[in-house]
């Protein structure tokens, strides 16, 4: 009598999630890499086949460059910043772990990030207001003239760091609060025999036992901050001007492209090119981060 084998049951369970999975999240990986190679205006069933014509367009689209240099900027900034600061507030509410309000911390610092983005940039739209905003009202104590954060190109630039910062910075307090909390008690009871200070026992133990954490909050960031679009759409809503009309980002370009001016075909392009730039990075990131261990 022949017996089922051991693995047929975990491959039959398994099934109708892989099945899902590649409906939701490869099969549109797929599709955007076949439609690059095509010309499509959304609307009719021709798709002439392009080959790689977008990608060379691409290479000469001054706006297409402009796009990738500001969503550069902005990913690179927003990483530089949520890390470190994102790492000393954890530190600082674990050292408040146990006591009263300990959890209005935590919940405090991960307020804007379940925050709705569209409610929260509308509200960074009011705040850096040129006539209205507190902003200039709060740089006015101290003698700085009122700027017009979201009419100048530099400036619209920094506030969209600020405001990704901003979201940024509660999720990644909250990973490093639990790996801070899985750091071992003693390693920290020897430092202090030894005569090391709270700093140094941060320093020393705290932050490299911390490295893989760093690796993931640094890869998540990068990902989301590459793929803003509401940050920078939101303050273009109205006639005020904003960043979304001084400040071109990649996804907003990818939209306007699709559905503005009917070339999904170029937009897919510009999404493969997107996708190539977060893997590079995020194998840099995976590389830079292991060899610092083995060092």
């Amino acid at each position: 009598m022949r017996t089922t084998p051991k693995w047929l049951f975990p491959v039959l369970a398994l099934l109708p999630v892989l099945g899902l999975y590649g409906c939701i999240r490869v099969y549109p990986i797929i599709e955007t890499l076949r439609l690059s190679l095509f010309q499509w205006n959304i609307i009719s069933r021709r798709k002439p086949f392009v080959g790689f014509a977008n990608f060379v367009e691409l290479a000469s689209d001054p706006l297409f460059l402009e796009a990738i240099f500001n969503t550069t900027i902005i990913a690179f900034s927003v990483v530089a910043i949520t890390i470190p600061v994102a790492l000393v507030l954890a530190a600082l509410i674990n050292t408040r772990q146990g006591l009263r309000r300990s959890g209005v911390y935590e919940a405090s610092v991960f307020l804007p990030h379940v925050v709705s983005l569209v409610p929260a940039a509308m509200a960074w739209k009011w705040i850096f207001d040129a006539r209205l905003g507190p902003l200039n009202a709060l740089i006015g104590l101290v003698g700085i003239p009122a700027q017009s954060w979201l009419f100048d190109p530099v400036l619209s630039l920094v506030c969209l760091i600020v405001l990704c910062s901003w979201q940024a910075i509660g999720y990644a307090v909250l990973i490093f609060l639990v790996g801070l909390k899985n750091v071992p008690e003693a390693l920290y009871e020897a430092a202090r025999l030894d005569g090391a200070s709270s700093f140094q026992a941060f320093r020393h133990i705290a932050v490299p036992l911390l490295k893989p954490v760093m690796l993931y909050v640094s890869v998540i960031t990068l990902i989301s901050s590459y793929n803003i679009y509401a940050q920078a759409f939101v303050p273009a809503s109205d006639v005020q001007g904003a960043p979304g009309r001084l400040v071109r980002v990649l996804v907003l370009d990818m939209l306007e492209n699709s559905f503005r001016n009917y070339r999904v075909g170029y937009a897919a392009a510009e999404a493969v090119v997107l996708l190539v730039i977060v893997l590079i990075l995020t194998s840099a990131q995976f590389r830079l981060f292991r060899d610092r261990s083995r060092a």
